[in-house]
């Protein structure tokens, strides 16, 4: 008896040990990071260690329902066993080849973008923001003719971006977005960028011209507080684009491959777009973007325009198109809509009961819940509940579960979001932002 006492003893003394080295080994970590790296995040002070489908874990091995999915990246969740796999067997055989030479991936993935999306020719880079770059360049390339001089710019030159917009860090892609604290910083930025209200297709029609080359839009506004584009706005600039020899441009970034339970959001409408960029969820967590263009976009690119080191590697292109396959094989997109419509009809009801509600927007898996009043402390009380969700523009809650969430993990979410409701003291907002045009008939639709 003595000795099993002792034994326990002995356990618990092991265990309580091993919490002690890894708090001590946490914050070291965090020290480390605080002390040398670039301060361009707000980071929250925990250290996530792994995850397991729609949950992570921290370092004190507490567990979070992850409803932020990594910002749209994670949309299997953390660790699928077919992604881990197909990770462990390619990283065994090449993780890297340069693009001068093929490899067993790359093509194939192309193919099935191209089925997907109905496009016709692929260029893989890295991220999002270097696929809004790839657009930028082949609209230019696109638009010069044999009268324009080399080195000036192009008759055809201007790019229409629109407010509330958000389409990446790089220099091409923060000179197309609209917001005026990741985009003033570094002025002078490219020229010939001019900025259209989102929606109104009044002042899409006033401001463009032949001077044109493209009109740059997110099928569903995400970091702006998810403001899906309606159809009368996206046929006007559909029309206005092909009848002046110009470029649509959907960024689906963040909605495409799925999220909206189409694999791409534009595909409500009746026409496509001329480019499609996508990233975020399409090799699981690995860096990989993509620009997807019509034959006659890819009709004017030669070697040698534009290119990339690491873009489109093995290892990324195999687990890509894994992504793509398991969406197919499990039928995700129909989880998609049916988790979607519970999620919305369950904050439907909490809007029924908490008047800071102002507005549920979105589609399929992406969705915004715009508040009357600052959203950063139900951010704050949602992390210390275990709950992951984010805050953007400052009064819109974000929801961007993996596309493999549960209706119990849905009904857990919904649950664990009334509390937080119920419990966070309430910050009076001291403005609001201006919201996009035609907002509320947008939100009719998608209902």
């Amino acid at each position: 008896m003595a000795t099993a006492r002792t034994k326990l003893a002995m356990t618990s003394a092991q265990k309580s040990r091993r919490r002690s080295s890894r708090a001590s080994s946490a914050a070291s970590i965090l020290r480390d990071a605080d002390q040398f790296l670039l301060p361009t995040y707000k980071r929250q002070p925990l250290l996530f260690t792994h995850g397991r489908g729609c949950y992570v874990f921290d370092s004190r091995g507490k567990k979070y329902l992850d409803f932020l999915g990594g910002i749209a990246v994670n949309a299997l969740g953390h660790a699928h066993p077919r992604i881990v796999k197909t990770i462990c067997r390619e990283s065994a055989r090449a993780i890297h080849f340069c693009n001068l030479f093929h490899h067993p991936y790359q093509g194939p993935l192309a193919r099935k973008l191209a089925a997907w999306s109905g496009m016709d020719r692929v260029f893989f880079a890295n991220s999002g923001t270097e696929a809004v770059e790839g657009a930028m360049k082949f609209a230019r390339l696109c638009a010069r003719t044999g009268s324009d001089a080399p080195g000036v710019p192009a008759h055809k030159h201007r790019i229409l971006a629109f407010t509330n917009s958000f389409h990446g860090r790089t220099y091409g892609a923060v000179s197309v977005t609209s917001t005026e604290k990741y985009r003033l910083p570094f002025a002078p930025l490219v020229p010939g960028i001019d900025f259209v209200r989102f929606n109104d297709p009044d002042d899409l029609e006033a401001k463009f011209d032949d001077t044109v080359c493209a009109i740059l839009l997110e099928t569903i506004q995400g970091e702006g507080g998810i403001y899906p584009v309606s159809e009368h706005f996206w046929n006007t600039a559909r029309s206005l684009t092909t009848k002046n020899g110009a470029l649509l441009i959907a960024d689906e970034i963040q909605c495409g491959l799925g999220r909206t339970g189409r694999y791409f959001a534009y595909q409500k409408f009746s026409s496509k777009p001329d480019i499609v960029l996508v990233a975020k969820p399409l090799a699981a967590g690995l860096p990989l973007g993509a620009v997807l263009t019509t034959q006659a976009v890819a009709d004017h690119i030669s070697p040698g325009l534009h290119g990339t080191t690491f873009g489109g590697g093995p290892l990324a292109c195999a687990t890509a198109l894994e992504f793509l396959n398991i969406i197919e094989d499990d039928h995700l997109l129909a989880n998609i809509r049916a988790r979607g419509e519970e999620l919305r009809d369950g904050l439907a009801a909490l809007a029924g009961k908490f008047p800071f509600i102002r507005e549920i927007r979105g589609e399929g898996l992406m969705i915004g819940v715009e508040l009357s009043i600052d959203g950063a402390p139900f951010v704050q009380q949602a992390l210390l509940r275990g709950l992951l969700i984010n805050c953007t523009h400052d009064f819109t809650l974000r929801f961007l579960p993996p596309f493999i969430v549960t209706r119990a993990q849905v009904r857990q979410f919904l649950r664990q979001l009334e509390t937080i409701f119920l419990t966070t003291p309430q910050k009076a907002a001291a403005s609001q932002p201006a919201k996009p045009a035609a907002t509320r008939a947008v939100l009719a639709a998608t209902r």
